[in-house]
């Protein structure tokens, strides 16, 4: 039987949950590797920094030019969803630098995840959020990631995240290997730590990476440290059906017009009658 142990987020906002050592890979050693440049970092751009006013931050993924996704435990402080507007979506960033910064506008997390009942396997499945972006990155910008939509594929996986010690750039390791799946939940022998939470999962298996699978959080399989995560395309169909539906109305924008004396060009203008 899996025993959960913890959520990896030591820097995400649900911080009662956040326990428990630096995972590593089961054969001891790691290979991730940090993307340090713009350039090594550029096929990853679409992958950021979801960072609170508060100063913790997650790992998130642009899936469209307008939303953005990571795990559910990451839009928590306590039992309570953060004000979207606390929420700020840093595209790539690299040493300071972004490749696009926005804020968040809108917060989606099924009804079925419960920030109070910690690393249960019902949670894990449902540890996904959807965040949208108040302003959108266009395509021609930032490539959004796809998410996979078939079966969990056989295979080595890869994963991009920042986190504790490496917060200010991208890291990648290359393979990692599915341990075991259960349910919709999925271990892996990744080598992960604080901050990793929301990271993406990728196949490669199609050319360019597809998202497969969110990290949550950390626990052990068969004696052995894993990072736990769950299968996606249900979720994040139920999430995006959830988004549209609560999706705020557009404000409406009122422009006064003025009589006359307007200086500044932008009210009415009146044309004087040339009359016989």
């Amino acid at each position: 039987m899996m025993k959960l142990l913890r959520h990896i987020a030591g820097t995400a906002l649900s911080l009662g949950l956040c326990t428990g050592a630096v995972l590593a890979q089961s054969n001891g050693t790691t290979d991730l590797r940090s993307l340090d440049t713009e350039n090594e970092a550029l096929v990853w751009q679409a992958i950021g920094r979801l960072d609170s006013a508060k100063g913790s931050y997650c790992t998130g993924t642009l899936i469209s030019p307008d939303l953005v996704l990571t795990a559910a435990h990451c839009v928590f402080s306590g039992i309570d969803l953060v004000n979207p507007s606390d929420l700020t979506f840093q595209a790539g960033l690299t040493h300071g630098t972004a490749a696009a910064k926005r804020q968040v506008s809108q917060i989606e997390v099924l009804n079925t995840y419960d920030p109070a009942n910690g690393m249960s396997a019902v949670n894990i499945r449902t540890d996904v959020a959807l965040v949208r972006l108040a302003e959108r990155i266009p395509s021609h910008e930032l490539d959004p990631f796809v998410v996979y939509s078939g079966q969990l594929p056989k295979g080595p996986v890869s994963v991009v995240s920042y986190g504790k010690g490496r917060s200010e750039a991208l890291s990648r390791q290359d393979q990692c290997q599915v341990v075991h799946t259960q349910t919709g939940l999925i271990a892996l022998d990744c080598d992960l730590t604080f901050g990793s939470s929301g990271a993406p999962v990728f196949t490669h298996l199609n050319g360019r990476g597809q998202i497969v699978a969110l990290i949550s959080g950390g626990g052990s399989w068969g004696g052995k440290d894993v990072a736990l995560g769950m299968i996606l395309p249900e979720v994040v169909g139920a999430l995006k059906r959830q988004m549209r539906a609560n999706k705020p109305a557009p404000r409406a924008r009122v422009k006064r017009l003025t009589v006359g004396g307007n200086k500044g060009g932008t009210g009415a203008k009146f044309v004087t009658a040339k009359g016989s």
